[in-house]
């Protein structure tokens, strides 16, 4: 991204638009009762938007998918399922997230940004495939340079094309998590264990072969410290085409829904090329990985909904579009009390006055 175009991210502080904006929640609290959460973020959506009244339109729910080459090791293979079969299961409806994005009116699209074999052309696939999934991490770059700085221009060119204002990042593909994973620790300073482990039933023989590999990865590439440098000895296609969507979309003031650790990943890089970029975003999650809870520490950040699930990314964030959705309306749809009561009333204009029993 060249400095011309980081420039186009503004930042969303705008102090004089926060007040009203919080002068506005507060006056629909002070009639019907607080909303807790919603309040809060109906002014983060009025701020992203630049408007007292943010309004969204065309969501679009994009899982990112590839492969990593990684897993040739033994790690990353949820569920057991190939990164071509998941992608499969998402575009016929076969994941939770495929009829959740349908029910909440989120045009879901897949991406393949680099499975290793090729897919059969469908209506919800953009065919964007940087190359066919990663090296293995382990005893090479994951990827090359040039083709980390490929992956960046897909996603500005996808997001670019977007009718709309609102865009969920999620990702999907055998090994994903664990690139991830490789990615915040370095971009963090912090062990990777913190990001892999999942919680107390997680196997101890499963956590040290994981550990060992991930440790190899990164004694290998001890040298990467540079954002790109990062993605490309660390990385998986999906973070890389995420990156770029992500600033695209925030230079279009669109709203970030940050679903699941790759995302967290990408928004981290995305946010050491631009850091306004973070201002746009709002998480979800669609598990209950402890590795995640130490990725949205990064941002000083929770989940917009906590529901215990251990599903596909992408999952959290069609559950929580409602929730956006009325968080928005309590700054739109919310009729001002006093109007709609002088409207409501009949004769209510006859000499300037409300009547009265006897009047």
């Amino acid at each position: 991204m060249t400095v011309a175009q980081q420039s186009l991210i503004s930042p969303t502080a705008n102090p004089d638009l926060e007040k009203a904006l919080r002068d506005r929640v507060d006056r629909r609290s002070a009639i019907a009762g607080s909303l807790g959460e919603l309040e809060p973020l109906a002014v983060r959506l009025g701020l992203v938007q630049n408007s007292l009244t943010p309004r969204f339109r065309d969501p679009v729910l994009a899982v990112f998918a590839a492969d990593h080459g990684i897993v040739v090791d033994g790690i990353g293979a949820p569920w057991g399922r190939p990164t071509r079969e998941q992608v499969q299961m998402a575009l016929h409806a076969q994941l939770p997230v495929s009829v959740f994005a349908r029910l909440q009116g989120l045009h879901l699209t897949v991406v393949d940004c680099g499975v290793a074999e090729n897919l059969p052309p469908h209506a919800r696939l953009l065919a964007r495939k940087v190359a066919h999934g990663t090296r293995n991490a382990r005893t090479s770059p994951a990827m090359s340079l040039e083709h980390a700085h490929a992956g960046v221009r897909v996603g500005m060119e996808i997001a670019d094309n977007l009718p709309g204002n609102v865009l969920a990042c999620a990702a999907l593909g055998q090994g994903s998590a664990e690139c991830a994973a490789l990615v915040l620790s370095r971009l963090s300073g912090q062990p990777v264990r913190d990001f892999v482990v999942s919680g107390p039933a997680m196997r101890q023989d499963a956590l040290t072969h994981l550990l060992d590999v991930l440790h190899a990865a990164q004694a290998r590439h001890r040298d990467a410290k540079e954002p790109m440098d990062v993605l490309a000895a660390l990385g998986g296609h999906e973070i890389a085409v995420m990156v770029g969507a992500m600033l695209v979309a925030a230079s279009k003031r669109s709203l970030i829904i940050v679903d699941g650790i790759a995302a967290c990943a990408a928004l981290k890089l995305a946010s050491l090329i631009c850091a306004p970029v973070t201002d746009y975003a709002v998480f979800c999650r669609s598990h209950v990985h402890r590795g995640l809870d130490e990725a949205l520490a990064l941002f000083r950040a929770s989940a917009l909904l906590e529901l215990g699930m251990d599903s596909t990314d992408g999952t959290g964030a069609a559950l929580a579009w409602p929730m956006i959705r009325a968080a928005a309306a309590l700054l739109t749809d919310l009729h001002e009390v006093a109007e709609a009561r002088l409207a409501t009333r009949p004769g209510a204009a006859e000499a300037g006055r409300i009547p009265t029993l006897g009047g």
